[in-house]
């Protein structure tokens, strides 16, 4: 049998009771066995990107970041829309690893956790990953129809409509890194 392929979840909301990290952590428990998800949880850590601050020795949390992406074989990402964007803390996350030797061609699959099935951010999203020299592994992002902010984990593996939408885009992982 060979080794799980390891996936680092980026969750993009900062709130402490996150819909989009409760549906980044029913996938981590509803992974197949092939995958191995971790969840990434620097992000309130990060500094503001500055081009200045890109350069020997980069600061401990952006090295930590750089380090888990480069060891991961696959991101899966859930991002919440703020104000039809890409919340600022999380595109700093991004901008911190645009300039890394880690993130080019890393394939990426992304959740579209939303109520109300959000796509401005979903879109912008996408195109920044693109530009980032990304692997999309999907043209549209798999879509999980949380009941809204601050659903839990629990909430989302007792249902089982959102366990299923959990599964398809874990399946989708694992045949594109198989």
């Amino acid at each position: 049998m060979t080794a799980p392929r390891r996936v680092l979840c980026l969750c993009g909301s900062l709130r402490r009771v996150s819909s989009n990290r409760a549906a980044l952590e029913a996938a981590r428990q509803l992974a197949p066995a092939s995958l191995e998800l971790a969840m990434y949880d620097g992000l309130a850590t990060l500094p503001l990107f500055n081009p200045d601050d890109e350069r020997d020795p980069l600061p401990p949390s952006v090295l930590a970041l750089r380090e888990a992406v480069g060891q991961a074989d696959a991101l899966l990402i859930a991002c919440p829309e703020y104000a039809h964007g890409v919340p600022g803390a999380f595109k700093n996350l991004l901008d911190w690893l645009v300039g890394s030797l880690e993130f080019p061609g890393k394939p990426v699959l992304l959740l579209n956790a939303s109520a109300r099935g959000s796509y401005h951010a979903q879109e912008a999203l996408a195109e920044i990953l693109r530009t980032m020299s990304a692997e999309l592994l999907s043209t549209q992002p798999f879509p999980v129809a949380l009941p809204g902010a601050g659903c839990t984990t629990e909430q989302i593996l007792v249902s089982t409509e959102r366990c299923a939408e959990l599964r398809v885009a874990l399946g989708h992982l694992a045949a594109e890194l198989a």
